[in-house]
């Protein structure tokens, strides 16, 4: 009995801990890349399939806008010139599939050329005017970002 009410005093503050560490949302940073000719950068992720913005979770230490510029250049080997407008913070549960995340979306003006990306993570990398936008489902919420984006607004959903 000692032994099993001294397990339950250890417990405890472990799996407060591990509660406060792995039940809180994942931080990420999508990018609206607009390139010099105003064509808005997509990519075709590996994992759905779904066209999307390029981006990704903030690293341990890292600040959002630098984890747009390395997520920008490794997903599209483009190089992010000057980050523009906060588009919104996008918080709802639902809007990553996979878990919880807090997605800071922002415009930026990138140049380069997109054939450096990860093919572990993108089947391809494309550039659209926007009225030649895919017209299909997007990964996300990421078609809201860019409403939210083309409207001038910046969102708190």
């Amino acid at each position: 009995m000692r032994i099993i009410s001294r397990l339950r005093r250890i417990w405890h503050p472990v799996r407060t801990l591990l509660q406060l560490i792995l039940r809180r949302p994942l931080v990420a940073a999508s990018v609206i890349a607009i390139l010099p000719d105003d064509r808005l950068v997509l990519i075709r992720r590996r994992d759905s399939g779904l066209w999307g913005l390029p981006g990704g979770l903030v690293d341990w230490g890292e600040d959002v806008q630098t984890a747009a510029k390395r997520e920008l250049l490794e997903e599209t080997g483009l190089t992010l010139i000057s980050p523009g407008r906060l588009v919104g913070v996008y918080s709802a549960k639902e809007r990553d599939e996979r878990f919880h995340s807090i997605c800071v979306a922002l415009e930026a003006q990138a140049e380069g050329l997109m054939d450096g990306f990860d093919p572990d993570e993108v089947l391809e990398v494309g550039a659209f005017y926007r009225h030649e936008l895919p017209n299909e489902q997007m990964a996300h919420d990421h078609r809201r970002q860019l409403q939210d984006y083309f409207e001038g607004k910046t969102a708190l959903a």
